[in-house]
């Protein structure tokens, strides 16, 4: 925890940064902002509900207590409105981790509290039932009560809970935190400087609409037209070097990210889905880091509909592919693959992904999308077959934006006007970006105010393509970004189902409402209709594939999440090497960084559990997706996790028959 001053923190920096910092103090206390900002922590519910459950266990003043906080604590969320102005948010980071460090203490003091509450209840109940209990009954209802005490207790043993001289302890702790941050906002001379540079965007936002707008494609007949003749093209000898016959051939896109390639190809999936001419369509996002079973596995669950069977061995996974494939003529789309020339091994990768596909009729087709065209010819696409995704005119591209920020907007003629005339003002400044637009169009429909949009218009937020996500993501509401931030647990274009993951964010707490008497999981459901809103959270493409109404995170907005998630969230994924003629699943030779709290292991193994997870101290999250072939978890394991994970919130095991939440 941070108990040391903010001269002892900066002291790490070199003279060249110090001077920078000390040169512009505002800049300096604005990075501390963006580091509370990022961890998408929202200081006073947490601080209130602290001390109104803490005051039953220790006698304390609760609202006198919260009365001396809450001016600092409103410091701290307005210094947070601003944490986009920094460029100097780096040099803070240490007091970044001790401020995130310091709630997350706050809410397992909420759940040792909690558990002071249940242990007092039971022990009240068993001595009213003691004096009003026939005598003849006493010894039976002594035994069921010394039974659910029993099991009460064994939640969590007499060390995990924290007496009150601790709790309180805790509780001074974090006051020291906040004081201590507010202090240096003081010494900075940030008070002072904070009513000129501070704008406070909820006071301009309005009402706020979680109306989903349909996703639409909009200046790409043409590329669809072309992209669907050469598909359609026997295509004799296009495939370059080739020196056996092919079934297939290959057709590419590249384009920088956010340029619509996912979107083209899924346009011209439908095409082909409504036409015909293959009889099989499938859809297979290729990862930066991506293993190659996984892709076989969604290959297999693309062509047949129906999940994958667990397999323990590459060629296994391979056979099962090629059985599925042979005598059809498919389409295959391969989204997003990157590829480093430089890398033999993913050279490697690319082929063998390649090999079970010349089970299908002659006529299929592969087409790829990627951000370079390198990767296109590493997959067998010829030059002329690697098209580039064209830029959209500045027309269209207005009307994308306008179709995302007006959708279902109902505001005065007048208002109508002038707001369009902004629009017209912002797209200009997002360089052309399909997926800014869709990000930034959905931001401003949800508060269609005029002064919400003209400020948004005149800063410089929105002049690049991260800058504007950023943006984006800072005027979501902070329960709505702890959710997106989240997601970072998750691999890349994975596809979400919402029940899951509201499940999920209630699970962890994610949950702030006034209403009391409102589910958690309503409350919940309400984040992921923003998210969704706001295109963080976009439909998947399931009808390509076994799962249907799922969501994903775009890579691009993945990035930010993995930013804003910091150390919190890490995930673990598959790894093959080869050993002989064969290939075999290697373990997690990453280093898990000892104070995470979200783990996601893609292949469950009980040598990774219990070497590297088991001894996570704050891990609240643990999410094992599949068991290695069809081995069940183990009684032991589990046990092992839940008297070692004292934190743990939520353990998800997937398996043959579906995922279980404990």
């Amino acid at each position: 925890m941070w108990i040391h001053s903010h001269v002892g923190i900066l002291s790490s920096k070199s003279p060249d940064e110090l001077r920078l910092l000390m040169a512009d103090p505002v800049s300096a206390a604005v990075a501390v902002g963006w580091a509370m900002k990022a961890a998408g922590w929202v200081a006073s519910p947490i601080i209130s509900e602290l001390y109104k459950k803490a005051s039953s266990v220790l006698n304390l003043d609760a609202s006198g207590k919260l009365k001396e906080l809450e001016p600092k604590i409103l410091l701290l969320q307005r210094v947070m409105e601003v944490v986009e102005e920094s460029p100097y948010r780096p040099c803070l980071e240490q007091l970044f981790s001790d401020l995130k460090s310091a709630f997350y203490e706050a809410e397992d003091i909420l759940d040792d509290v909690e558990y002071y509450r249940l242990e007092k209840q039971i022990q009240d109940d068993y001595l009213k039932l003691e004096v009003a209990t026939p005598r003849r009954n006493k010894n039976r209802v002594k035994k069921l009560l010394k039974s659910a005490v029993k099991k009460c207790n064994a939640l969590k043993d007499e060390q995990c809970g924290m007496s009150k001289i601790e709790l309180k302890q805790s509780l001074e702790k974090i006051e020291k935190v906040i004081n201590d941050a507010c202090g240096f906002f003081e010494q900075m001379n940030f008070t002072n400087k904070s009513n000129t540079n501070l704008t406070k965007p909820a006071n301009s936002r309005g009402a706020v609409t979680t109306a989903r707008p349909p996703s639409v494609v909009i200046g790409r007949d043409k590329d669809c037209d072309n992209i669907v003749a050469m598909l359609h093209d026997k295509e004799e000898g296009a495939q370059p070097d080739t020196k056996s016959v092919q079934c297939y051939s290959v057709i590419g896109i590249h384009g920088i990210g956010g340029s619509g390639k996912s979107t083209l190809s899924q346009l011209v999936c439908a095409r082909e889905q409504k036409d015909g001419h293959f009889n099989l369509v499938m859809w297979v996002h290729v990862s930066q880091d991506f293993s190659v079973d996984t892709i076989f596995g969604q290959m297999s669950e693309a062509a047949s509909r129906t999940p994958c069977p667990q397999f323990n061995n590459l060629d296994t996974l391979q056979t099962n592919l090629e059985k599925v494939l042979h005598g059809k003529r498919f389409l295959l789309v391969l989204d997003d693959v990157w590829y480093n020339n430089r890398d033999v091994r993913q050279y490697e990768k690319l082929q063998q992904i390649l090999s079970p596909l010349n089970a299908g009729e002659a006529g299929s087709k592969i087409l790829v999308t990627s951000r370079t065209k390198d990767a296109l010819i590493a997959l067998g696409a010829a030059e002329q077959r690697c098209i580039p995704m064209s830029v959209l005119g500045e027309d269209v591209f207005l009307k994308l934006f306008k179709h995302y920020a007006f959708h279902n907007v109902c505001v005065a003629a007048d208002d109508r006007i002038r707001l369009e005339d902004i629009a017209t003002q912002i797209a200009k400044k997002l360089k052309g970006s399909p997926l800014v637009a869709k990000i930034v169009g959905g931001q401003l429909r949800m508060r269609p105010n005029i002064d919400y949009w003209r400020i948004s218009r005149d800063g410089n937020h929105l002049d690049d393509t991260m800058g504007a996500l950023w943006w984006s993501y800072q005027h979501l509401d902070e329960q709505v970004r702890q959710c997106f931030a989240y997601c970072s647990i998750f691999p890349r274009r994975r596809q979400l189902e919402q029940h899951e993951l509201v499940k999920l964010w209630a699970a962890e707490g994610f949950a702030r409402s006034s209403d009391e008497g409102k589910d958690s999981e309503d409350v919940c459901q309400g984040y992921f209709d923003v998210l969704v809103s706001a295109s963080f959270l976009q439909h998947g493409v399931g009808k390509y594939s076994s799962k249907t109404d799922t969501y994903i995170v775009h890579d691009l907005l993945l990035d930010l999440a993995d930013k804003v998630a910091g150390s919190d969230c890490f995930r673990t994924e598959n790894r093959w090497k080869r050993s002989g003629d064969s290939w075999t699943m290697e373990g997690c030779e990453d280093e898990v960084p000892p104070d995470i709290r979200h783990v996601f292991v893609q292949t469950y193994g009980s040598e990774l559990i219990n070497e590297k997870i088991c001894k996570l101290d704050n891990l609240r999250t643990l999410i094992i997706d599949s068991a290695e072939g069809r081995t069940p978890v183990e009684e032991k394991v589990l046990k092992s996790l839940f008297v070692r994970l004292r934190k743990l919130r939520v353990l998800t095991v997937a398996s043959d028959q579906g995922s279980r939440f404990w």
